[in-house]
């Protein structure tokens, strides 16, 4: 978003026809939207109607994105692989021998800075791959634990860049992953959304027939 952006007339940063003249800018972390003698604070991750169209805010505080939506539009549901009770593991987090952050896209296709909080083993395809595990920010200063995979069913009725995974904690310390709950980036539905960049070395060898499907083009 920078220093401010403006909504609405031809010559704006982002022209919406029908819409008078509005101007989003950020203030001490706080985003505004400000038109026609009044304004109003457009919360993190929540959808502000403006007219026919929705904005949302998100990103960190000095590197905010602001997302416009158009009227909705009528598309099929997303799809899911049958259950599989076998992709319901259990696992042990193993912690990182030197603990760093980096900026990534989450599955929102915002930037973040995303701690790296381990690696868990895997086994798939008669072999053992330990995968990557990053504390992904998120709103009201809570993180998620994700893991970003591909697997050979990426472009073969999954999403050809991967898809996201969530850690769930269990009460004797190790972890719950599901692979049903698998999930599409944002950018497998709308281009609003930039699309994240496959984490490295986060593939398995055997497909994972499990969680969100992607069908869209193929053949």
């Amino acid at each position: 978003m920078g220093s401010g952006i403006r909504l609405g007339p031809p010559d704006a940063d982002v022209p919406l026809d029908g819409l008078a003249e509005q101007r989003i800018t950020e203030r001490a972390g706080r985003v505004m939207l400000e038109g026609r003698g009044a304004a109003r604070a457009l919360p993190r991750g929540r959808p502000v109607l403006l007219g026919a169209y929705t904005l949302v805010a998100s990103g960190e505080p000095g590197r905010t994105v602001v997302s416009v939506f158009g009227p909705p539009r009528r598309g099929p549901p997303p799809a899911y692989f049958p259950y599989d009770s076998t992709m319901v593991l259990t696992v042990a987090l193993e912690p990182p021998r030197r603990p760093a952050a980096v900026r990534l896209l989450a599955v929102d296709g915002t930037e973040v800075e995303a701690a790296e909080a381990g690696t868990v083993g895997i086994t798939a395809g008669g072999a053992t791959t330990r995968l990557t595990v990053r504390r992904i920010p998120g709103e009201d200063d809570e993180s998620d634990l994700e893991i970003y995979f591909r697997d050979p069913t990426n472009g073969r009725g999954s999403y050809p860049a991967g898809r996201f995974v969530s850690l769930t904690p269990l009460p004797d310390g190790r972890y719950r992953i599901d692979f049903n709950r698998a999930r599409n980036p944002f950018c497998a539905y709308s281009s609003v959304y930039a699309c994240p960049a496959p984490w490295p070395g986060n593939s398995l060898p055997a497909p994972v027939a499990a969680g969100e499907r992607y069908d869209r083009g193929e053949k």
